[in-house]
């Protein structure tokens, strides 16, 4: 709760001086003095206690009317009059506090006005009513919404019902979260007085939830100092360490990436291009993650250049004239605006190295970029807000229809699958684990739309991902033109086609969940195997078919032995590792017993003969149509496959001699059948038929090793 908030003097992730001073300020959210009280103002007049916050809004918005916070604040103090905060501050100061972080990131007007209120409902007299009639239903809405959030407990014990409906109605209007991001902030940075073990908890929390909430909805500003400050609190050892390498860093005589930026905006310069050209410091847990992964740390590790242009054009022009004057890291290189990350990111990734062996990372984006690589979706305003004159009628949302900023992201996703969650424990488990994701990868789709799905995702993720419930009927994938399983896992930058069956009656396999790790993916199959109970035992009554022998021998007399050969009264047998049929090319070899075997003049078993010394006999085909061949179908598994691949046979009108069903393995099933066909002009058709089989990817001609009795 935001009351019990503290010392706002509490030691943070302070940035030196010299460190911060070698690039153009960041949004700074920690120069926060004590605000006055509201004093005797004239009613027409912004008191002097939210100027800070008025200069901040409009900064970003400059034709912004500020009498709804006027009237805000008024509210707030007088109703927070007289409370205290643990440190001895007037109440006030804290939704002051929140109101100018919102500000400072870019907050509309209507945030703003409802994060100055945010506490009133909880903690004081005021009323949900009295908001709605003296500032709308719109701040009304987000000041329930953020009172809501502050009655859940986000712990181990949290009661998942009431954080789902918590979070549903924050995913109905980001700025709910937003506020609620703030409000953690500031409470996270006045911890001071608290009890270590109380810390320790809060920390935790924020760690565990809402700092992934702040990544997704893309608000880097709050992130970053978040997770420096609980870095502070739970791993103080390590944080005074890296605090050490900042402060030796910045007291250094020489900037080797402040050189590297001088050479940078020459070659900018010479080329025309108009940018400019910032040192970004990095944070504290940024510089502990690279020493970790790095090693001793050079001087350009402490922070990465930032290239800010006007127009996306000009984005990739300096990334042409970067790698063609300087030398570049080409496994640096990323492009999140041609595919932006799932949190609305853009920027192009790249480094470049000096002869020293100094190698600067660099960000390129515009300022639009910018402003929402930081805000995120704080950046873009009112989602209610009417769509511009520059839309076409067909995209103006219906009356009343709001515009969800997000979407596509992960929060417009979490409105989805919630949903369909079978129950409130599912459902925060399975959110926990997405939250636990920290890396999206993107793979692309056959016709040329892209998915984002978390790190480690396979092709069963991606067919939810696409088509939703509809992926029930999922038989399989190719991957970069390849055909693979469903469990196959991709990889940032792949291209998936799913391969989706015709049969309505298409299902879900359990075998799906080991391998989906999304929570649209995994809801959707356990709702589906919940209501088909008995879906593994029709599977399973299939099963006397996967025998690893022929369910019916192959008689002794073979009527399909039309092969002639030029030994009166020798016996003719064609050989089962080919099985060859007219018009195949083929030749013939004594075996035990004086037995003629005929194989396919390309079949291994005639090379192995050939060098056993046996010689050939000339052999050809007779008269006789009817002829005998052993096909392989691979496919998918899925139910009910054996009674499609036989009725597609019978349909063709062919004789089924024996077939065998190899146990699937990873998803795929192999069946071999041999077949009786009235004629052997009738086998194009019937492979073509067989293949025609929702999930069956391929069917040849047996082809396997002769056996060695022969």
């Amino acid at each position: 709760m935001s009351a019990e908030a503290t010392n706002p003097a509490t030691p943070g992730p302070a940035t030196p001086a010299a460190h911060r001073r070698k690039g153009r300020p960041r949004i700074d959210l920690r120069r926060l003095g004590r605000a006055a009280l509201l004093g005797p103002a004239a009613r027409d007049r912004l008191p002097d206690a939210i100027g800070h916050v008025a200069e901040a809004h409009r900064a970003h918005h400059p034709d912004a009317d500020l009498e709804p916070l006027r009237r805000a604040y008024v509210l707030a103090e007088s109703s927070h009059r007289g409370q205290m905060r643990k440190s001895g501050e007037p109440y006030i100061t804290h939704p002051l506090a929140v109101t100018l972080i919102l500000a400072e990131l870019g907050a509309e007007t209507t945030t703003l006005t409802a994060s100055l209120l945010h506490d009133t409902v909880e903690d004081t007299e005021v009323t949900l009513d009295q908001v709605r009639q003296e500032f709308g239903d719109e701040v009304c809405y987000l000041v329930d919404g953020v009172t809501k959030l502050e009655k859940v407990d986000y712990g181990a014990a949290a009661e998942p019902e009431t954080f789902r409906k918590m979070l549903v109605a924050t995913g109905n209007d980001v700025r709910v979260m937003s506020i609620k991001l703030a409000d953690r902030l500031h409470n996270m940075r006045t911890l001071g007085v608290m009890r270590p073990e109380k810390q320790a908890r809060i920390a935790k929390v924020t760690r565990d939830v809402l700092i992934p909430l702040a990544e997704r909805l893309g608000v880097q500003a709050l992130k970053t100092e978040l997770e420096d400050l609980v870095f502070a609190i739970l791993h103080p050892e390590e944080y005074q360490h890296t605090r050490e390498l900042i402060v030796g860093n910045a007291a250094r005589d020489d900037d080797p990436l402040e050189e590297i930026a001088e050479e940078v905006r020459a070659v900018l310069r010479d080329a025309g291009i108009q940018a400019e050209v910032l040192i970004r410091p990095r944070h504290f847990v940024s510089v502990h993650r690279v020493s970790r992964k790095r090693g001793p740390m050079r001087g350009a590790d402490f922070g990465r250049l930032l290239v800010l242009v006007n127009e996306d054009a000009d984005c990739y022009g300096v990334l042409g004239e970067l790698h063609t004057c300087l030398t570049p890291v080409v496994s640096e290189f990323k492009d999140f605006i041609a595919v932006p990350k799932f949190n609305l990111y853009q920027s192009l990734h790249t480094a470049v190295a000096r002869g020293d062996g100094e190698v600067a990372e660099v960000l390129i984006r515009t300022h639009q970029m910018h402003k929402v690589a930081e805000a995120g979706v704080i950046a873009l305003g009112n989602p209610y807000a009417p769509p511009s004159e520059e839309q076409a009628d067909g995209e103006r949302p219906v009356d009343g229809e709001r515009v969800d900023p997000t979407c596509p992201g992960w929060l417009s996703r979490l409105l989805d699958w919630q949903r369909g969650a079978p129950d409130p424990d599912t459902f925060w488990s399975t959110l926990r684990e997405d939250l636990a994701q920290d890396r999206e990868i993107t793979v692309f789709r056959a016709d040329g739309g892209s998915l984002g799905l978390p790190e480690g995702a396979s092709c069963v993720d991606a067919a939810y991902a696409q088509y939703g419930e509809d992926a029930h009927a999922c038989i399989g994938a190719r991957v970069n033109g390849r055909l693979a399983t469903l469990s196959t896992v991709l990889r940032d930058g792949d291209t998936v086609q799913l391969l989706m069956g015709q049969d309505p009656a298409s299902e879900p396999s359990r075998e799906w969940l080991e391998h989906a790790h999304t929570p649209a993916a995994r809801i959707a199959i356990q709702r589906w195997l919940a209501a088909h109970p008995s879906s593994d035992d029709e599977e399973t009554s299939e099963a006397p078919a996967a025998a690893p022998r022929p369910a019916v021998e192959t008689p002794v007399a073979r009527p399909a032995a039309n092969a002639v050969v030029d030994q009166p009264g020798a016996s003719v047998r064609l050989a089962g590792c080919c099985t060859p049929v007219p018009p195949d090319e083929v030749t013939g070899f004594v075996v035990r017993g004086g037995v003629v075997t005929v194989h396919r003049v390309e079949c291994a078993g005639v090379e192995r003969m050939k060098s056993g010394g046996r010689a050939e006999v000339a052999v050809r085909w007779g008269d006789t149509t009817e002829c005998r061949v052993t096909l392989v179908a691979e496919s998918f598994g899925r139910p009910h496959l054996l009674a499609d691949l036989t009725e597609a046979i019978a349909l063709e009108g062919v004789a089924i001699v024996s077939a065998t069903v190899e146990p699937p393995s990873q998803q795929r099933v192999r069946h071999t059948y041999t077949l009786q066909l009235p004629d052997a002009a009738h086998l194009p058709g019937l492979m073509r038929a067989m293949r025609n089989v929702p999930g069956v990817y391929d069917v040849t001609r047996a082809q396997h090793q002769a056996a060695s009795a022969q």
